[in-house]
Parts: structure tokens; C-alpha cells; sequence
């Protein structure tokens, strides 16, 4: 039922919620009962003066009566609606219920997001737990602490005499044993206390490098058209990057300065509307190799988060070497991620695209159309030894107006948190039960 047929509803919801009667409604913009009565039901449409004479009444807005709650408002509406496919919900009327009652519309939608959001920390907990190295390492020393401490402790608890030099050794291996403790645990304890804090979290120069990115939604415009900056100087005032983050981020910008330059944003960003993103037929317009063009893709600016377009990369290990998510299409920051990402297709078949019609599972599932290659390098000449790199495009479905794939592949994120339980490439039992 479109929005303007809703009209009725919106009116008659309102003036239920003023306490008045049809007969008081109709009294005063000048109109019969049984007419009203037949505009609420949304048998008779209205406008002009009459909806205008109405709102008056009511003291609401005439759009507020006409179009009724926003678009986004429905879309959340049907997403938590999408959430819970075993309960019956009414999503013809889902416009009338937000209309009738937009308090509990937007305590409806608030308490969705809450949950999404509470899921999304759940999943990001464990996979730190699971694969954080600082964790580790800090488990493995109070763990190791922990084993000192109990064989000293038992040699001292045994039957018979001990002699006191040896006696006062044993002492002292466990106060400076129990010292040692002390200092793993608060600073393990203060490390937890910092989940909160971004920078805290960051435990390798490549996450410092992909929340330097995030903040710039992975466009650097300083880089692109007239150059007022140079790699160099975006980087040199950042006092908060490590060397190694430095590094790692000024080799980034380099190469974006390369591409850019390539492929200059105006003429690319048109072109690459025109061919629908693809690119083979991006990469032969421009007389490029496919590597830039999977990269410019993803530095192209987006309007809204959920139509950029997501990137990861990973070399001959499998090991991601970079992750740029999109919305609906979450990437791992720890560990291993689902093998069954067309990204690892790739891997097995080198300089063979790969195109492939993909919906993550969850919630809210959405699908993604990837695009994968994988290309050797030969960095030590014609006899080296060849360096693969893979890099996988995910280009959410409201960009494109067709795929011309009718198959659609599930895949995870990783095992440890994807809801899948039926799955041939599943390493480990997954923590989440069926109805998370």
C-alpha cells in the first residue's frame, strides 16, 4: 500500500491519540461522520483544503498526514522484520503501524539497531580473544608465571627438612615469581579496560594503517587531481603513528599517488559508472593492468556507507594483507577468514578472473558481487621467484542494475563466529548458537 493511500490511517491514528470522537473530527472541519469514517478507512482519498482543515484540527503537519513516516524508517522497519522470518509480521501494513505509532516504530528500530550493534561487539570480542597476539602472549607469561609459582611452592610443601640457604632461595623465586605476576595481570587488566579506545586496540602497523584509512573513508583527496601534498607530509605530523606504521602507510600512499595519477578520479569515477564497475572492461578503456583498477575502484568516494565499494587483498599464504569492509559484508580483524570467499578461488587459479554472486550470512544477510584475481610479481627478475597477490572487489548489489548471475554462494566470516553450522569448509565449531 503506497503512502499516499495511508493518509486515513495517519488521521484516524492521530486523532485517537488526541481523544476525540469521529463525529467531534467531522464537526469541526465541516464534514459528515460516515465520510470520515470512510476517509480513515482509506476509501476515500483526500487533499487540498479539507487535509489542510484536518491537520489544523489535529495540530499536525499536513506532510506528516500525507506522506506519512520516512523511507529509511521503513527500510529499518523491514529489516528487523527480515531478522525474524520464523514469527508472522504484517509487512503489508508495516507504513500503517509506523504511521499509527512512530514512538513505537523508532523504539522498534532503535532496539534492532542496539541488538546489531551487541552482535557486531560480540563477534569483534571473540575474534580478538581468539587471535589477538597481544592476548596471547600475555596468557602464555601468566600462565608460565602461574607453573613457576606452583612447582616452587610444592618443592617447599613436601615432607622433611630444607635447608635454609636453599629455603630462603625458594622464598625469593616466588616473591619475585608472584612481583612478575602482579605487573602480567594489571597490565593485562589495563589492556582489557582499554577496549573501548581505538588506539589502544591497535597491536600491528597494519590496523594503524587501516584506521588512518577509515577516518579518510579510504579517499585520500590530497592525493588526487592538483597535488598540494606530498605522501610525505600527510604522514609527518601524526605523532601518534609508529615507524613501522609509517612505513607501511607512506608505501600505501605512494602507490595511491601512482594510481591516481593513472587513472585521474573525474574521468575514472564517470567511466567506471558507465561500465557498471567492471573491471576487464575498465582496465582495456583505460590500457591499464586489472591490479590498479581494483584499487582505484575502492578508493572512489561514496555518498553513503552502504554503497562504497569493499576491498581485501591477501598473499600466497592466504594471510589478509588488506581489509577495507562495506556495509553488510564484514571482514575479520584477527585470524583466518571464511575459505570460502571467491578471494581463495583465486589463489587456486592465478591470472583467472573470478565473478561470483556472494550473501554473507547473519541477520540481515545481503548480497555482494565480487570480483577476483590473482597476479604474480616478479620482483627479482624473469627467474625469481613469483609473488602472488590477490585482491577481491565487493561491490554491493545497489550499484549495479544487473549481474547476470542467477546463483548465489553463502559465505561466513570466520568459523568461530559464522551462524552456518552446515558448512564443507568449516575448521571449528562455531560459538553461536542457532537462534543468536
Amino acid at each position: 500500500m503506497s503512502s499516499g493511500t495511508l493518509t486515513g490511517s495517519r488521521i484516524r491514528g492521530r486523532r485517537l491519540d488526541l481523544g476525540l470522537k469521529q463525529s467531534e473530527l467531522a464537526n469541526e472541519v465541516g464534514i459528515s461522520p460516515s465520510y470520515l469514517n470512510l476517509i480513515e478507512h482509506n476509501r476515500r482519498r483526500i487533499a487540498g483544503k479539507l487535509l489542510v482543515d484536518l491537520a489544523r484540527v489535529l495540530k499536525a503537519d499536513v506532510s506528516s498526514l500525507s506522506e506519512g513516516a520516512e523511507a529509511a524508517m521503513m527500510v529499518d522497519l523491514r529489516d528487523a522484520a527480515s531478522d525474524q522470518s520464523t514469527l508472522p509480521v504484517e509487512l503489508d501494513r508495516v507504513e500503517e503501524f509506523a504511521g499509527r505509532f512512530p514512538g513505537w516504530a523508532t523504539l522498534l528500530v532503535a532496539g534492532h539497531r542496539r541488538v546489531e550493534e551487541l552482535e557486531r561487539t560480540v563477534e569483534t570480542l571473540s575474534d580478538r580473544l581468539t587471535h589477538d597476539p597481544f592476548l596471547s602472549a600475555s596468557l602464555h607469561e601468566v600462565l608460565s608465571t602461574v607453573t613457576a609459582i606452583r612447582s616452587t611452592s610444592s618443592i617447599l610443601a613436601e615432607p622433611g627438612e630444607i635447608e635454609p640457604s636453599w629455603q630462603r632461595r625458594f622464598q625469593t623465586n616466588i616473591h619475585e615469581d608472584a612481583l612478575r605476576l602482579a605487573e602480567s595481570v594489571e597490565g593485562l587488566v589495563t589492556y582489557l579496560d582499554a577496549a573501548g579506545d581505538a588506539e589502544r586496540e591497535l597491536t600491528s602497523p597494519q590496523e594503524e594503517l587501516e584506521v588512518w584509512l577509515e577516518g579518510r573513508d579510504y579517499h585520500v583527496a590530497e592525493l588526487e587531481g592538483v597535488k598540494t601534498q606530498s605522501p610525505e607530509q600527510l604522514i609527518e605530523d601524526d605523532v601518534k603513528l609508529t615507524l613501522s606504521a609509517r612505513a607501511l602507510i607512506l608505501a600505501y600512499l605512494q602507490t595511491y599517488r601512482a594510481d591516481a595519477d593513472a587513472l585521474p578520479l573525474a574521468s575514472f569515477q564517470a567511466a567506471a559508472a558507465e561500465m557498471h564497475y567492471d573491471p576487464a572492461r575498465l582496465a582495456t578503456y583505460f590500457g591499464v593492468g586489472f591490479d590498479i583498477v581494483f584499487r582505484r575502484l575502492a578508493t572512489l568516494p561514496s555518498k553513503a556507507e552502504h554503497l562504497r565499494i569493499g576491498r581485501v587483498a591477501c598473499d600466497a599464504s592466504g594471510t589478509l594483507t588488506f581489509r577495507k569492509p562495506t556495509t553488510g559484508f564484514d571482514v575479520p580483524r584477527f585470524g583466518a577468514v571464511c575459505a570460502l570467499w571467491p578471494l581463495y578461488g583465486a589463489l587456486a587459479q592465478p591470472m583467472a578472473p573470478i565473478r561470483t554472486l556472494v550473501e554473507q550470512v547473519g541477520r540481515n544477510p545481503r548480497q555482494f558481487l565480487t570480483y577476483a584475481l590473482s597476479q604474480p610479481r616478479y620482483p627479482d627478475g624473469f627467474d625469481g621467484v613469483a609473488v602472488y597477490e590477490v585482491q577481491m572487489l565487493v561491490l554491493p548489489i545497489d550499484l549495479l542494475a544487473e549481474t547476470g548471475l542467477n546463483t548465489v554462494r553463502s559465505v561466513g566470516t570466520s568459523c568461530r563466529i559464522c551462524p552456518k553450522i552446515e558448512c564443507v569448509a568449516r575448521r571449528e565449531p562455531s560459538i553461536l548458537s542457532d537462534g543468536f
